[in-house]
Formats: C-alpha cells, structure tokens, sequence
C-alpha cells in the first residue's frame, strides 16, 4: 500500500520566508508541483515588484510619473479591477495609490516626517486620480504611482496553490510570509495547526487555529515601526492623513481566499476604531487585538477553528 510522503520545500521570495508543505504518494511528484509553484511566484514577484526597474509595474509607474495611458494585460487587469473594488468596499481607505507615502516615512531614521512632506504626497494619492477603462490606465496627474503590495502575495498564494492542485496534490499548503493557502487537510485527514504571532511579544502567538481548507491572512503594525515616546508608528499608512493607522495592532481573517482574508485584514486596521464592527458584518471567522492589548473576534475564545 502506497503511503503518502511529505515534501517541504523552503524559501526566500517577495521579500519573506516562505514555505510550501505537500504531501504526495510519490515524492518527485510533490517536487514537481512545488516547483511549478515556486517558479510561478517568482514570476509574479518578477513582474509586479516595486523594487525592479525591470518590472512591469516600475513600467506603469515611468508612465504615472509622466502623467500617461498604459494598456495592460489581462492578469495585471485583474488584479487593478480588484484593487478597485477594495476602494470602493472600504470608502476609499484600501488605495494602491498611496504607496508613494513611503516616501515620507522611513521607518529606520528614527523621526517622524515634516508635515508640508506628507501633504505635497497626499496631493498625489487618490484612486479617484486615476482613470481606469479596462484595458487602459490613464494617470490625469503626473506624479502618481501604485503599488500592488497588499494584493500581490495573496494572489500568489492562491495561484500557488491552485497550481499544485492541478498538479494532483490533494494535501499541501502554501505559507508566504504568514499568507497561507490551505489545498487540503494533511495526508491522515488531520488539519494544519497554524499559529497567529502576537504583535508585541516577540515569539509568542496570539491564538492557534486549525485549517483543514481556505486561507488566512494577517496584518498588523508590527512588521515595520517607528517607536517615539510611547507611541508605535505602523507602516499601515491612512491615504487620507498620510498617517499610520491607530487603535489595532493586528488583525487576522479566514476565507476562501488569500486575496480576500489579506485585503479585508488590511482594511480592517485602515478602518481603526470602526475595524472590529465591520469584521463583524463580514462574517468572515477573524480574530483583532488592539494597541491596548484588548482582544475580540469570533476566533477570540476557541483554540481552533476549522474550515
């Protein structure tokens, strides 16, 4: 009787540890897909990375810094249109605009930003700038540039794994960086056991959960910060203040997909006080924890959740 195996393959992309768990009757096919799936996220990395020039998006950004019309390909299409559609679910807060913020938070210096900074970038932030008829994007206003970074690890997360599965995996799951992908319980039936980190103390988690299926994301003010006085400073950046976001330290969500648990974490802490209620009327399992220390979502009490 054929057992299953289990392959695990780690890895550095998209500026993170990564990791890719499978298990498969016969070894060199788990290699095969895991491979097929590293080389896919590379891809991806290669295409949409703010820190290539050779990238396609430093070629839209050339063209929204001159203030012009790029067409785009159907992948990159997407990916705009569900950015869009974040927009316009989080009353303008989730913004692939606002990235050129970072240009006035270096979180490394050890001092906050000089106001005139953050308000002569915010006149270069907005969505609403920005004129998108699908295949065409038009930059009005020169100066603008976007930044797929809160979509583009989710989808290669759920790409990744969806490769693997047309590949005959049926047990396996896709971790970048804490964006996980679940393709199917372990080989025993058992779920994955994944641990949420605690966002102040280093090393510890907040809760377990365990995933049988669907995906999970998080984000937080803890993976880059400034800390003056007692205040932390989040690279969560307000596209209407040109601020770090207050009040939540962390959020997590489960769905479907990794996309989605990504994008409605980030919301939810661009969201701040009103982040908790609107995690809520998604129904989606979640779990936050404020700067405070207070907790609350529905993950808060069990020790696991399975999907």
């Amino acid at each position: 009787m054929n057992t299953f195996e289990l392959y695990r393959h780690d890895f550095k992309a998209m500026g993170t540890s990564c990791e890719i768990q499978l298990f498969a009757k016969v070894r060199a096919s788990a290699g095969r897909a895991a491979e097929a799936a590293v080389a896919d996220i590379a891809r991806l990395e290669a295409r949409y990375s703010r820190y290539r020039a050779d990238s396609f998006l430093s070629e839209i950004n050339r063209i929204a810094a001159a203030g012009g019309r790029i067409k785009v390909d159907d992948e990159t299409a997407g990916l705009l249109n569900y950015a869009a559609t974040c927009h316009e679910q989080s009353g303008g807060l989730f913004d692939i605009t606002s990235g050129i913020l970072r240009r006035a938070w270096r979180f490394d210096s050890g001092a906050l930003p000089e106001q005139s900074l953050i308000d002569d970038l915010l006149a270069r932030v907005g969505w609403d700038k920005v004129v998108w008829q699908p295949p065409v994007l038009e930059f009005p206003l020169p100066g603008m540039e976007i930044d797929f970074g809160g979509v583009v690890k989710e989808y290669a997360a759920d790409r990744a794994a969806g490769l693997c599965r047309a590949a005959g995996i049926r047990h396996g799951m896709i971790n970048l960086g804490g964006d996980i992908k679940v393709i199917g319980p372990r080989a025993d039936g058992s779920p994955w056991r994944i641990g949420i980190r605690h966002p102040r103390q280093k090393g510890e988690l907040l809760q377990t959960v365990e995933l049988s299926g669907g995906a999970m994301a998080s984000s937080g003010d803890y993976e880059r910060c400034l800390t003056i006085g007692d205040v932390r400073y989040g690279h969560i950046l307000n596209p209407r203040t040109g601020w770090p976001v207050g009040h939540l330290a962390s959020v997590t969500v489960i769905a479907d997909f990794c996309v989605v648990a990504g994008s409605a974490s980030t919301i939810a802490m661009l969201k701040a006080e009103a982040g908790p209620a609107w995690l809520e009327s998604l129904g989606l399992p979640h779990l936050w924890i404020d700067v405070n220390g207070g907790t609350g979502g529905t993950l808060q009490n069990a020790a696991v959740h399975s999907q």
